[in-house]
């Protein structure tokens, strides 16, 4: 069984820059890092079979506690054996709380499938939690940080994370002053929540906590201290990738990372472009997670090295292009079918075309991350940044 305490091993240091390699020790094996982590919100990544995970070397997937709370509920998936029996993957799952769907869906009009009774909108938010409604059925529900807890435990997950008051941009000072004060309050009661879950179950997850602070220095600075100090098996860095420029991203994650321990994980939370993967390994961050390749894949957006690192097959000039997607790739769809077969399914809405662009970007990605290990340990990861067209 995986603990708290000794889960996470530096395995090398960059001497010319923050990166690192590490091993991450969890219930359904061990992650290498650093490791981009794709996303399978209701417990599948769309279109691909676990088998297809297996193949392209995904370490991790993220699957989403508020949907799989909702549909098919999270005491479903415990009696079927837990999401990994559930979704017939057995390599590790890492859950979110479900707060930043709770707090998204307060923050916009949602039109219900059946009728526009109100659903989807926030009701109130308080230091006990959450009152909104089922985007589904309108159903009124209340979460709170205990119940999260409850929840990702029910799942199974191998990694899970506390309830925290996920912060917009922009958010005035004082805004930010009263959401991190209940992030902070709600990650002890998370904490204590979980060391009581934990006594009960014969392989409990570890348990990342949440830093915010959304972009003010002082504010950043003492979430770190503050969830650092905190018996977290990692820290997860939240409240970024939300609308800001990316230059006040890569500002409000520098101010903390001098600040963190270097004997916890940090995940960067909902990061995934190739300019923010290489930019933020060289700042010492090890787990990443994005939806981006398989949202753009459904787009017809397939990935290449070249900035803006994708091309768009839709576009009439693939037409007759006898070319792979990628002409050094070696994934499955670039050695046997060309642009112009994935521009006709795409235009005719075939549902393979879909299933071969998301399996080509994220073999990409998971090339990328294994170049990258590899750059790191060789002292060359500028280099390697430089040829997809990230300054050095």
């Amino acid at each position: 069984m995986v603990t708290q305490e000794n889960q996470w091993q530096v395995l090398f240091q960059s001497p010319s820059s923050a990166a690192r390699l590490g091993a991450l020790k969890t219930n359904h094996g061990v992650i290498k890092t650093p490791a981009f982590i794709p996303v399978g919100t209701k417990a599948t990544i769309k279109s691909l079979t676990p088998e297809d995970l297996e193949v392209l070397r995904v370490q991790i997937f993220f699957a989403n506690t508020y949907h799989l709370w909702l549909s098919p509920g999270d005491k479903a998936i415990k009696k079927l054996g837990g999401l990994h029996e559930f979704s017939h993957w057995h390599g590790p799952i890492i859950t979110d709380s479900g707060g930043f769907q709770v707090f998204s869906l307060g923050r916009q009009s949602f039109r219900l499938r059946q009728n526009n009774n109100g659903a989807g909108k926030l009701l109130k938010i308080n230091n006990q939690g959450a009152h909104f409604r089922s985007h589904i059925d309108g159903k009124k529900l209340f979460l709170t940080p205990e119940k999260s807890i409850e929840i990702q435990f029910n799942l199974g997950s191998d990694i899970i994370l506390p309830l925290d008051d996920c912060s917009p941009y922009p958010l005035s000072r004082r805004q930010a002053e009263l959401s991190l004060a209940r992030t902070h309050l709600w990650s002890q009661r998370s904490l204590q929540r979980y060391q009581e879950l934990k006594k009960m179950a014969s392989q409990p997850p570890l348990i990342f906590g949440i830093i915010q602070g959304s972009y003010y220095q002082k504010l950043r600075q003492q979430s770190a201290r503050f969830i650092s100090r905190l018996p977290f098996a990692g820290l997860a860095i939240g409240g970024v990738s939300v609308g800001e420029p990316k230059e006040k991203m890569r500002q409000a994650v520098g101010w903390i990372m001098p600040l963190l321990p270097a004997d916890k994980p940090r995940h960067l939370l909902g990061v995934g472009e190739i300019d923010d993967i290489f930019d933020f390994v060289r700042m010492g961050i090890d787990t990443f997670d994005c939806v981006l390749p398989t949202r753009l894949a459904r787009m017809g957006k397939l990935m290449v090295k070249k900035k803006p690192w994708f091309i768009d097959i839709t576009k009439s000039k693939f037409a007759r292009d006898k070319k792979p997607i990628a002409p050094s790739c070696q994934c499955y769809a670039c050695q046997n079918y060309t642009r112009a077969y994935l521009h006709h399914l795409f235009r005719e809405r075939e549902l393979l075309g879909y299933r071969l662009a998301t399996y080509h970007n994220l073999y990409f990605y998971m090339e990328l991350m294994r170049k990258i290990r590899q750059a790191i340990a060789n002292n060359q990861l500028n280099e390697l940044a430089r040829q997809y067209g990230v300054s050095g």
